[in-house]
């Protein structure tokens, strides 16, 4: 088949391929998904590959893949992405998508700003998953440092269709090797499917400041997934209400956890370049379009 069409996004700055393979066959393979990341000029977080509708009623499904070609069940910077191509692409401003997470909402407000209903949070040990039951799961037993005088402790675990661990800290996030930490908590047996590790700073009820690392991807200027986890487990927790600014290094977004349980993120995104891609190896080339 002849090549697909991409753009080269972020959202604030969670590097974002939306690969559109409406009206194709194939999928994007993971081989190709490691060779656009090595490129220094298409290195990403994640793709969001948007395919024809599975489920009546959708408009899209989306497939998401990390940078290391594994799957993800959810994105929300990507989703804003994907919202914001299609808007521009069709004049729409709502759509109904479908992950492997389930059916998700989505619009671009008329300030610019992309809304998305990420769902409702999960917070039973089984669905997040965990490896071994805990009846409380605001704060699991897990920590890293010795027993005594650990570093990071006690982390609350969610899952917003991927797994999340967040770890509450008094001072600067910035103060934490958390590119030495990231993986370690990443791959420990306590999460089975792997894990989002981010570490949180609560700054009044209605801010928070975060850092993660992002499964299959690394560090990241931003997590959409992990800004909504860290809000609903603020609230969880009592540290902060629903309705809270989460500051990641990218810049912030908006999080409202509503009475109906299901959590609103708000936030920018930003065409890059467009090109178009092989799916099946990665090799690809620019199409002229560029945003300075």
């Amino acid at each position: 088949m002849s090549g697909a069409p991409f753009l080269k996004m972020n959202g604030l700055g969670n590097e974002i391929i939306v690969a559109d393979m409406r009206g194709r066959t194939d999928k994007v393979t993971a081989g190709a998904a490691i060779a656009l990341d090595t490129d220094p000029a298409t290195h990403f977080d994640q793709i969001m590959a948007i395919h024809d509708a599975k489920t009546s009623g959708t408009a899209n499904y989306i497939e998401i893949l990390n940078s290391d070609g594994s799957l993800a069940e959810a994105c929300g910077n990507g989703m804003r992405c994907v919202t914001q191509m299609l808007a521009a692409e069709t004049g729409k401003r709502n759509f109904v998508f479908e992950t492997v997470a389930g059916i998700l909402t989505a619009e671009e407000r008329p300030d610019g700003l992309l809304t998305v209903d990420m769902g409702k949070p999960r917070f039973s040990w089984q669905d997040i998953p965990l490896a071994e039951p805990f009846a409380d799961t605001r704060a699991i037993e897990l920590q890293i440092g010795p027993i005594d005088a650990p570093v990071l402790h006690s982390p609350s675990v969610a899952s917003m269709g991927n797994p999340h661990a967040i770890f509450w800290v008094e001072d600067d996030v910035w103060g934490y090797d958390l590119e030495r930490f990231g993986p370690m908590l990443e791959n420990h047996p306590i999460f089975p499917e792997r894990a989002n590790i981010s570490i949180a700073r609560v700054t009044s009820r209605e801010t928070i400041v975060l850092r993660t690392w992002e499964r299959g991807a690394g560090l990241t200027l931003a997590c959409g997934t992990a800004a909504c986890a860290a809000a609903v487990s603020g609230a969880r927790t009592g540290r902060t209400g629903r309705q809270v600014t989460v500051t990641l290094p990218g810049g912030d977004l908006a999080v409202d956890w509503r009475n109906d349980d299901h959590v609103m993120m708000t936030g920018p995104a930003e065409l890059e370049f467009s090109g178009t891609f092989d799916p099946a190896t990665g090799a690809w080339s620019r199409t002229g379009l560029e945003v300075a």
